[in-house]
């Protein structure tokens, strides 16, 4: 989850917004940093890949019995590591999909003026108070992806990460169900 699509700078919320939601826009982070640094990341992990499948290949060909077995194992190890980057740039592209689309609702939850231990991270009490307030907005609809994408926001503030993820999931699936399922949305 990333935090491209964060409030910051000295917006007020409107007052007429549901918990947390900000109505005014926010200038938008520079994400290429990032995404050179992935690339960079990306690359390195394919050189080391092939590295790893040469390595099991030659393995394989030394032709005795534990070599063979050690190279079959050492292949698969690339083939788990590029599913996982897969699976891992997949995921992040997804989440940054729905951070603009929240951003450009005016939807994203405003954390700039909660209090903040010296980490950066925000302050425990006001991370709870956050999350109640949209859990409620979830509880009365769960099934749309921007009360979903919100709550999985609120638990990775209060620092829930596997159910911040796990609700993260559930709204990359719930927005894409609804791209689907609307023509004007594509």
């Amino acid at each position: 989850m990333s935090d491209e699509h964060q409030p910051g700078g000295d917006h007020a919320p409107d007052s007429s917004a549901p918990a947390g939601q900000r109505q005014t826009p926010i200038k938008a982070k520079d994400a290429r940093p990032i995404v050179i640094g992935i690339a960079v990341l990306v690359v390195a992990l394919c050189f080391y890949f092939v590295l790893l499948g040469k390595r099991g290949v030659d393995l394989i060909t030394s032709g005795n019995a534990a070599g063979v077995g050690i190279g079959i194992g050492v292949l698969i190890l690339p083939l788990l590591g590029i599913w996982m980057v897969v699976a891992t740039v997949r995921a992040g592209i997804s989440h940054q999909r729905l951070a603009a689309r929240i951003a450009d609702e005016g939807r994203e939850i405003d954390v700039s003026r909660m209090p903040r231990r010296p980490s950066g991270r925000i302050e425990r009490d006001a991370a709870d108070s956050l999350f109640a307030q949209v859990k409620a907005e979830w509880e009365a609809d769960p099934d749309d992806w921007r009360n979903t994408y919100r709550i999985a926001r609120a638990y990775d503030y209060a620092g829930d990460r596997s159910r911040a993820r796990e609700m993260m999931k559930r709204a990359v699936a719930q927005e894409r169900a609804e791209r689907k399922g609307s023509p004007g949305d594509r």
